[in-house]
């Protein structure tokens, strides 16, 4: 678990960050950082337009594949500019966008007899999902489900459309479901006050 100050510092570095891109085709350079910052993390940037809180980007990392700053500075980057889902971001644009950090920890896979009893392992507003069958592959995190008021079902559902398979592909033996849990820090406005949410 971050602190606040923590989850604070990673969405003030992640917008420098964007900003700086944007301006001079290149990550900031960072001389201090926390240690906590540099154990291998999950993390997602999601980018919100303001005040229509429509999303904008999102991209990350579901695995703890790499130091927490390094994923920072490359999901930051990449939600902005390699979304394929959105034109890229403009410095200007900056001023209307609401930045979302959630870091997450490591997936773990759900163990089941039988399929059905996936739902129950579940807890929406908790868990984030993965879904994997062959070379596909869906993530949503754990806000998501919140946001979008789905129950346990609809959330498994929704996650196969992510990964481009069958609404029903969890009730696949084939299929491999992950949870993980999300925690979220966030502008309330653009450069406005940081704080932690509750998915």
């Amino acid at each position: 678990m971050y602190s606040l100050e923590e989850g604070k510092k990673l969405v003030l570095l992640a917008r420098k960050n964007i900003e700086n891109y944007l301006k001079d085709r290149k990550n900031i350079e960072i001389q201090e950082i926390p240690e906590s910052f540099r154990i291998n993390s999950g993390i997602f940037v999601t980018l919100h337009t303001y005040p229509l809180n429509t999303l904008r980007g999102c991209i990350g990392y579901p695995e703890p594949v790499m130091p927490l700053i390094d994923a920072l500075l490359d999901a930051s980057v990449s939600s902005a500019v390699r979304d394929p889902r959105f034109p890229r971001v403009r410095y200007e644009d900056m001023k209307n966008i609401i930045i979302e950090i959630t870091v997450l920890t490591p997936p773990e896979l759900i163990k089941v007899e039988n399929p059905e009893q996936y739902p129950s392992k579940i807890k929406v507003g908790d868990d984030g999902l993965i879904i994997e069958q062959g070379y596909r592959k869906g993530l949503l995190l754990p806000q998501v489900a919140i946001e979008q008021n789905w129950d346990e079902e609809e959330f498994l559902c929704q996650t196969c459309m992510k990964a481009g398979l069958p609404l029903d592909c969890w009730m696949n033996k084939t299929t491999q479901i992950f949870k993980f849990k999300g925690q979220i820090f966030s502008e309330t406005k653009p450069e406005g006050e940081i704080i932690e949410k509750k998915s």
